[in-house]
């Protein structure tokens, strides 16, 4: 399994654009089939800031993740219109 977590910050007054690009890119991407969860936080005190915790089966399943159409228009095309990649960090599980 792999872990990823990503941080983006909505510009000011694109927080609600955001939240429906990223409730779209959930949608489909929870149907992919490497995809063991997908979900997207929205900070307590911070508004603009979003963070995205994603579980892939494999190397192999993210790498698909990363090719699919809905993510090249959702987070390549939509997302970078409205705010900022922060932060991206891989993990695995220690068990």
């Amino acid at each position: 399994m792999v872990v990823l977590a990503v941080t983006w910050m909505a510009k000011v007054g694109r927080e609600a654009e955001v939240e429906a690009v990223f409730s779209r890119l959930t949608e489909e991407s929870r149907k992919e089939p490497g995809c063991v969860m997908y979900l997207v936080h929205r900070h307590k005190t911070e508004p603009r800031r979003f963070l995205v915790y994603e579980q892939y089966k494999d190397d192999a399943a993210l790498e698909a993740h990363r090719a699919a159409p809905h993510f090249l228009q959702y987070a390549k095309k939509e997302l970078p219109k409205l705010g900022e990649r922060i932060e991206g960090n891989l993990y695995v599980p220690l068990d």
